[in-house]
């Protein structure tokens, strides 16, 4: 892989859930690598949004909770089809920098789908 984009997956890119399968599309053609899996250092709400979809809100401090979930390093052809995935252009996510900790490494700067925030904030409180 040339340059590299480390996404952060915690809803259905994650192993044994639906979208995986675009995870391991891109393993297979050398444009992601599992780097492994963390958590969010800030507590961060992740809400079940419509049809049960998952969404990070980017409120720190609105949750007692830390996200779990898993690292990949993308390839910018794989970030393409991950930001076609999460609707970046349509603005139903946006990508933003998110910083995770893990029991081996410490601290890691990498990047998440955040629920956009036009709507972020009336999906925390409910009305969405």
């Amino acid at each position: 892989m040339s340059q590299q984009t480390l996404i952060f997956c915690y809803g259905t890119l994650k192993r044994g859930f639906a979208n995986h399968t675009l995870i391991q599309d891109l393993i297979s053609h050398n444009d992601a690598v599992f780097i492994g899996s963390y958590v969010t250092d800030l507590h961060l709400p992740l809400v079940q949004g419509p049809y049960g979809v998952p969404f990070l809100l980017n409120l720190p401090g609105s949750s007692r909770h830390r996200v779990q979930g898993e690292l990949y390093s993308v390839s910018i052809s794989g970030l393409q089809r991950l930001d076609e995935l999460e609707g970046i252009t349509l603005g139903h996510y946006e990508r933003l920098p998110i910083t995770l900790r893990s029991e081996d490494s410490g601290l890691i700067e990498a990047e998440a789908y955040y629920a956009h925030r036009s709507f972020a904030e009336e999906m925390w409180r409910g009305r969405v």
